[in-house]
């Protein structure tokens, strides 16, 4: 199994063995196309915002949280045509996150630019633990992550069911410890996360799964960053404001 946010049971089976296996270094050069697709559209709406297009920018805003949103939940499920929806739904986080990212960077300056070392400095650090056999993707740790993960998405759904009720979370939202000490949590929480992606390439490749899922190895690593960048965002606005 691949990030549990976006996979459902993973098996042999459905990846299948193939004469043009899938490879570690494939899989990273696809991923640095989704960073570079996602950055393009990333840029256009900072740019937008920059140009005081608010009303775009909160449109494009809402069409790629959308259509990210949806484009996932089909990749996950079905795994048909990644080649042509996996760059699409890189394209889409960007423009949600250049808006989220252009807002955030407009009430907090240089927030944005935090958000991202941390998140890439993350990456690297877990990918050297990694490597180096100081965490292993072990069946038990596997299992803890995705209880937790899960766990967490949970928290969220029944956080905004409250809201639609009108019930106001605002303790564990504001700048308050319990709230910052919950961010942590989540925070190192979708970090782990990486070493479930980090072992599904690892292991897809030495099991020879096809090159098709050189696309799927790299979504899965592009929705954890995503949801760290996001988190760690979060999380470093929750300190600034105290």
């Amino acid at each position: 199994m691949s990030n549990p946010v976006i996979s459902k049971g993973f098996s042999q089976s459905n990846a299948f063995m193939s004469d043009r296996p899938m490879s570690v270094v494939g899989t990273v050069n696809k991923m640095f196309l989704l960073l570079a697709l996602l950055s393009v559209s990333f840029g256009v709406v900072w740019y937008q915002y920059a140009l005081g297009f608010v009303d775009k920018v909160a449109a494009m805003t809402g069409i790629g949280a959308i259509g990210g949103l949806v484009l996932a939940l089909i990749i996950a499920f079905t795994r048909k045509a990644m080649n042509v929806l996996v760059p699409i739904y890189a394209f889409a986080e960007g423009m949600a996150l250049g808006g989220i990212s252009a807002v955030a960077n407009a009430s907090l300056p240089g927030i944005v630019v935090q958000a991202v070392v941390a998140t890439f400095t993350t990456l690297f650090a877990l990918l050297m633990l990694y490597k180096a056999g100081v965490i292993k993707c072990t069946d038990k740790f596997r299992g803890i992550i995705i209880a937790a993960t899960f766990g967490i998405l949970l928290f969220y759904l029944i956080s905004f069911v409250l809201s639609l009720f009108g019930v106001s979370l605002a303790p564990l939202q504001a700048s308050t410890p319990l709230s910052i000490g919950i961010s942590v949590g989540i925070c190192v929480v979708a970090a782990l996360n990486l070493i479930l992606d980090f072992d599904f390439i690892e292991n897809g490749a030495i099991r020879g799964y096809d090159k098709s899922y050189e696309w799927y190895g790299a979504f899965g690593l592009m929705v954890t960053l995503v949801w760290l960048y996001v988190e760690l965002l979060e999380l470093l606005a929750k300190i600034s404001r105290r």
